[in-house]
């Protein structure tokens, strides 16, 4: 994983609560929510492949040690 996935999320978060903050304050409340919502929904895409790399780094580590444990 490299560091500037974190700065694109923490990005993302600082511009979603600013726009979220100013929709809020102008009456548009269900606007705030939609912009908070389609937040999540990009961060969450940005981070299913480092979720799914890390699931199959773990899967394959459990294998190798299950199949060294048969071995012997």
């Amino acid at each position: 994983m490299d560091i500037s996935l974190i700065f694109k999320i923490a990005a993302i978060g600082i511009i979603v609560a600013l726009l979220h903050t100013l929709l809020v304050r102008s009456g548009r409340d269900d606007q705030a929510m939609l912009v908070t919502l389609a937040g999540v929904i990009v961060v969450m895409t940005m981070l299913i492949p480092q979720i799914s790399a890390l699931f199959r780094s773990v899967r394959d580590l459990f294998d190798l040690s299950f199949r060294l444990v048969l071995w012997r």
